[in-house]
């Protein structure tokens, strides 16, 4: 393992383990709260946003789709195909909801496959400037990347609780610079990227 590798481990241990401390009452308070967020994100009806089922002591993205929800937005859920690869699958009332990897759940195999023009983005830390550490796997990085492929530029916002801020995430060439992260106190914008 790189030194880099094992610094970026370390981080997200630290990171998550003071997530995990919060307690759950308050995150299930701060997860409300990020929704009533939702209130001021400019979204065309039809809009295609990309959400996630949280898994442990994740924010709880669910009210926070929701409330895209009501202002239009068609809903979309990961789902992972194999170990390298994430679809985003619409996520409709009423559907059937399937067990994913990490303990999540979404949106079988039926679903139809959308690609997200707002992607909400769970994340173990990030910096600053908008630098991330996922889970490291890798997901993310790749799905985003087959988006610009197409030509396609989502807005990328991560949601994280501020305690998951750490003072500087290393650099990787692979890794995606997220320009926005709504946390419990708002919205941050980060650098020149918007």
């Amino acid at each position: 393992m790189t030194d880099m590798k094992a610094l970026k481990k370390e981080l997200r241990r630290e990171a998550l383990a003071r997530r995990d401390a919060l307690p759950v009452d308050w995150r299930i308070e701060m997860s409300l709260q990020m929704a009533e967020a939702a209130a001021s994100v400019p979204l065309d009806p039809g809009t295609v946003v990309s959400g996630f089922w949280p898994m442990r002591s994740e924010v709880d993205s669910r009210p926070l789709m929701f409330a895209l929800r009501e202002k239009g937005a068609r809903l979309c859920l990961p789902a992972i195909l194999d170990k390298t690869t994430i679809v985003f699958r619409e996520l409709v009332r009423g559907a059937e909801l399937v067990g994913m990897s990490f303990g999540t759940a979404g949106p079988g195999e039926g679903a139809e496959v959308l690609d997200p023009e707002i992607m909400l983005i769970p994340l173990a830390a990030f910096d600053r400037r908008g630098h991330r550490i996922g889970y490291g796997a890798g997901y993310y990085d790749r799905a985003i990347g087959k988006l610009h492929d197409k030509g396609m530029r989502p807005r990328m916002i991560g949601v994280a609780f501020d305690c998951q801020e750490v003072a500087l995430v290393p650099d990787e060439p692979h890794d995606v610079v997220i320009p926005e992260i709504l946390t419990e106190t708002g919205l941050r914008r980060f650098g020149s990227s918007l």
